[in-house]
């Protein structure tokens, strides 16, 4: 198999505006711990080891549990999410997959401002983004160390 290349190496500029959202996205009003839910979902689709393990310490680090980690490729059926989190969700999946529907739409405005809602979608962009970055490019997963970014 062909060496990948090592983005954080040599794409570093490219990289410095996806840098420059999630520290946006750390100041907005929405929650921290919501947002990595948010990570760790995407990443669960998009299929990227890389962030699954990133975001998996770092929500274990903010006191997630393992209950709510390991059911929440299936938070429809279970009863631990809040209506937040779980308009949130699928939001995040939503947008993911192209499939932002009214009905979609009228949940996630009945839980988050304009704003929000916004951030939100921002945040679920940049983790497509990063989780695309991570599968094409050498990104070793299990090196994470909570807070390496920041």
């Amino acid at each position: 198999m062909e060496t990948k290349i090592n983005v954080f190496e040599k794409g570093k500029k490219a990289l410095t505006p996806l840098f420059g959202i999630s520290g946006y996205l750390k100041k907005s009003s929405i929650e921290k711990e919501l947002l990595e839910l948010v990570d760790f979902r995407v990443s669960q689709i998009n299929g990227c080891a890389y962030c699954l393990d990133m975001h998996a310490k770092e929500l274990r680090a903010m006191g997630e549990t393992e209950q709510r980690l390991y059911g929440l490729s299936a938070w429809r059926e279970a009863p631990y999410y809040t209506a937040r989190e779980r308009a949130a969700l699928q939001w995040a999946e939503a947008v993911t997959n192209v499939e932002v529907t009214d009905d979609v739409h009228r949940i996630a405005r009945a839980e988050f401002s304009d704003e929000e809602l916004i951030d939100l979608t921002l945040g679920v962009t940049a983790i497509n983004t990063w989780n695309r970055f991570n599968l094409v490019f050498e990104n070793t997963p299990g090196t994470y160390q909570v807070g390496m970014f920041g």
